[in-house]
């Protein structure tokens, strides 16, 4: 019989030699960018001909092709600052929501370490970056180790082994791959972009890998200490969490009946469409002499009159809250903390109909209308669209009411009343803005309402987006459920309905004993 003590000293064996090859793996990313370190620190020549020679390559084969430097730039950015920041934050907080804080403090840690580990170390080295004949990219601070290297690798991976256990196993090596090309990719544009030399991306990722090492380690040693069993890494960290990390465990998906959906959709899109443009035509070229006239040449002349330098810096302001910028960021946030918040995909779905709806339906009342812009001093300048309606003002209506249906519907908490104070506050202040500025009237404003209104109604009716999620199948788990779990044993000769149906009088048989042949 094998003794509790055997069993703890097998543990203690498997851990230890998974630490090792962890540590070893640690350390040889440690002596790759120590190694690296040195040879830059002290100009090695051999080295510094080698980037230079790949530098003035690589110059010579991206700077003739236009479109290569924008694919290219593309790819960097997907290992740049922005991305990092809104990956962890809204990785950080999802976890939160999902009531798994240890997970959260790791990535928090990790990424945080990259963070300073990246601009401490380049002023340290004092590296300059390449120069090359054909400029195509630059970039700020110096060159050593690359930045985007080390965070990419960093966050990448750690956003990895946090959220392996949620894929299914068919998927994750496809996943690892995936992930270790775009980490690669990423390293390669910055040498072509010409902002890094060679030695730069490679000490960046060795520097990476020896993090993200030291980290996990960390973690799983967080682990022991609690009495937890420490599991293999390609398991992930933390595989009990795998039901709660996994996105949106929805058995029908979020549209079960689809192309009647997506017909409706259709259909009311250009319903929509239709209203706006008859709306649009009418305010646009038919209301000479109305009151509405009247109001859409006093309001943005008596904004003209009260601007001040004051003033123009907070319409600035509130107009570039209702830009795609910020409503592309906003939506960025808020569609992964429903997914979150309420593990399905019809709310995340909801949110992106709401804006890729709205923004079709800008586009193409705006080039049907062609409303001219008000007569008055335009403080944004000449914009390539035409003044009926206005998309600040329908964005961020779209999404601010999106945002609050699904808020309403879900959530009993006070706060939920702050989702309706946004949808009348941000559509109101850049609203003022945007007449402030001189770039549209007051019926504009009343079009953006108008379309706000009838695109979101359109959506809530077909999707439902605060329907209850379907009762998951529960066959399949009952075929796995132990036998101490499974209920009270049927005593012997009674039939799969519960009903006993043996002879009268006979006593029952006692649990495991045989049946008589």
């Amino acid at each position: 019989m094998t003794t509790d003590k055997e069993v703890s000293g097998r543990a203690v064996e498997r851990f230890t030699g998974r630490s090792l090859v962890g540590l070893g793996a640690v350390a040889g990313g440690g002596v790759v960018f120590g190694v690296l370190l040195m040879l830059v620190r002290f100009h090695w020549a051999p080295l510094q001909h080698a980037d230079r020679e790949a530098a003035e390559w690589f110059n010579g084969l991206v700077s003739p092709r236009p479109m290569l430097v924008d694919a290219l730039r593309v790819v960097t950015d997907l290992g740049g600052r922005p991305i990092m920041i809104w990956l962890v934050v809204v990785a950080v907080l999802g976890l939160l929501i999902r009531r798994q804080p240890r997970l959260a403090v790791y990535l928090l840690v990790t990424d945080a370490g990259a963070l300073i580990l990246d601009p401490t170390l380049k002023a340290l080295v004092g590296r300059l970056r390449p120069v090359v004949d054909v400029p195509v990219a630059h970039a700020p601070g110096n060159s050593f180790p690359s930045g985007h290297a080390l965070d990419s690798l960093v966050m990448y991976g750690a956003l990895l082994l946090v959220f392996l256990p949620a894929l299914p196993r068919r998927w994750r090596r496809p996943v690892i791959g995936l992930l270790t090309a775009l980490v690669a990719a990423i390293g390669l544009t910055r040498i072509a972009l010409g902002v890094h030399f060679v030695s730069d991306v490679l000490g960046g990722w060795a520097l990476g890998l020896a993090w993200l090492g030291v980290t996990a380690y960390a973690f799983r040693l967080w682990r022991r200490e609690q009495g937890e069993r420490v599991r293999p890494l390609r398991e992930g960290l933390e595989p009990e969490a795998a039901d709660e990390i996994v996105l949106a465990p929805d058995h029908q998906g979020p549209l079960p009946r689809l192309w009647l959906t997506v017909a409706e959709l259709v259909v009311g899109w250009v319903l929509v469409f239709g209203a706006l443009y008859l709306f649009g035509r009418y305010v646009s070229f038919h209301t000479d002499g109305t009151f509405l006239d009247a109001w859409d040449t006093a309001v943005p002349k008596w904004f003209e009159a009260r601007r001040t330098p004051t003033w123009d810096e907070v319409s600035w302001w509130w107009s570039k809250a209702g830009d795609t910028h910020a409503i592309t960021i906003v939506s960025l946030v808020a569609c992964p903390l429903a997914l979150a918040a309420w593990r399905r995909w019809k709310p995340v779905l909801f949110i992106v109909l709401a804006i890729m709806g709205e923004l079709g339906l800008f586009l193409a009342s705006a080039a049907v209308v062609g409303r001219p812009r008000p007569e008055v001093t335009h403080l944004d300048g000449k914009l390539p669209t035409s003044s009926f309606p206005s998309g600040h003002i329908a964005a961020t209506i779209c999404l601010y009411a999106a945002i609050c249906v699904l808020v309403m519907g879900r959530v009993d908490r006070w706060w939920r009343w702050l989702t309706v104070a946004l949808v009348v506050i941000m559509p109101v202040g850049v609203a003022t803005s945007r007449m402030y500025r001189g770039m549209h009237h007051p019926t504009d404003f009343m079009g953006a309402i108008l379309l706000g209104t009838l695109w979101i109604g359109t959506l809530y009716f077909v999707l439902c987006p605060n329907e209850k999620a379907p009762t998951a199948e529960k066959a399949p788990a009952a075929e796995k459920v132990p036998a101490a779990d499974a209920g009270p044993a049927q005593p012997s000769g009674a039939a799969p309905d519960g009903v006993d149906r043996r002879p009268a009088g006979s006593a029952p048989a006692p649990v495991g004993a045989a049946e008589p042949n």
